[in-house]
């Protein structure tokens, strides 16, 4: 099966060098790699012909769209059967693309979402946002592990579709605002099979900073809104526990500082459930400091979607 990276890029580029050079070292070879700039001041052009000689790349300049319409372009100039789209800041293992050739195949997949996990070589707080992003005690594991991998919303860092389903129900309909989970939902309700394939990760570098990640975390509950304006079922009870957990935390600190009403409990939940992050995280990555720093990272996950899909709802509410 013949495949087409499509890579948006804006403002990137040496995250665009990193991941080009990944690709280059694949295992499965028969591919092509579409790189759209989109409306960059920082141009990743240069970084692409470094590339020439070494892949079957296209770089293409388009004036500023968004990521989503951005990936549109690159479909519209690709010639795969079969589309993987990818953010600039990840990187991929050298047996991604056969690990995605081989489950496409035999399980006869229109589309895939593939999980997302932290490199040995990222910093200790790249590794303590990876726990946040991926573990049960934040998000349920649902970003990487599923007993149904029919049940899988592919993210756009990291998934791919066929060319039949791009040209059947078309692309991305929005620029940057959960659009990914949006055009899963639509191609699952046009009968096509989208599942997850557990073993085609990919390294995904976070954000560098706390308060870059806990804005990154207020979107994503604010696209869960944005996505229900196109399917309304969009938005389940599970969306909602992240902000059960804000209002926990607030009851938590008023209970301490003024009512000392069942404040004993609420902060033996609380320890119980710091307690297991700390431990999860530390075991997992083998660094005490990772557990420290996948407290807060944890905190800030919760707390940033949970405080978005809320105001988010809200104001849809009061708008109409």
């Amino acid at each position: 099966m013949f495949f087409s990276f499509i890579i948006p890029v804006y403002n990137r580029p040496d995250e665009i060098r990193d991941l080009l050079s990944s690709i280059s070292s694949q295992d499965y070879l028969d591919f092509e790699v579409i790189v759209v700039e989109d409306g960059s001041s920082v141009k990743a052009d240069k970084v692409c012909s470094d590339f020439g000689s070494k892949l079957s790349l296209a770089y293409f300049f388009q004036e500023n769209s968004g990521q989503g319409f951005a990936r549109n372009f690159g479909m519209k100039n690709a010639n795969g059967e079969f589309f993987i789209i990818l953010d600039s800041d990840v990187i991929l293992p050298s047996d991604y693309l056969s690990k995605v050739n081989q489950a496409v195949q035999a399980r006869k997949l229109d589309a895939f979402g593939g999980p997302d996990a932290a490199a040995e070589g990222f910093t200790p707080l790249q590794k303590a946002m990876d726990f946040a992003m991926t573990s049960f005690w934040t998000t349920g594991g649902i970003r990487g592990k599923l007993k149904d991998p029919s049940k899988y919303q592919a993210r756009g860092f990291n998934m791919g579709v066929s060319r039949k389903v791009f040209e059947q129900i078309g692309g991305f309909v929005d620029p940057n605002r959960g659009e990914d989970i949006e055009w899963s939902i639509r191609i699952k309700k046009a009968g096509f099979r989208l599942e997850l394939i557990e073993g085609a990760f990919v390294y995904h570098k976070r954000k560098n900073t706390l308060w870059s990640f806990a804005k990154q975390a207020f979107s994503f509950g604010q696209n869960r809104v944005n996505v229900s304006r196109f399917h309304p079922e969009a938005i389940k009870l599970v969306h909602w526990l992240p902000t059960f957990f804000l209002f926990f935390l607030i009851s938590l600190l008023i209970n301490g500082l003024f009512l000392k009403i069942f404040f004993i409990p609420h902060l033996l939940i609380f320890g119980a459930w710091a307690g297991l992050v700390i431990y999860q995280a530390s075991w997992k990555y083998q660094s005490i400091l990772v557990g420290d720093l996948a407290l807060m990272t944890s905190i800030i996950q919760l707390c940033g979607y949970g405080s978005g899909l809320l105001l988010e709802f809200l104001r849809k509410q009061v708008s109409g």
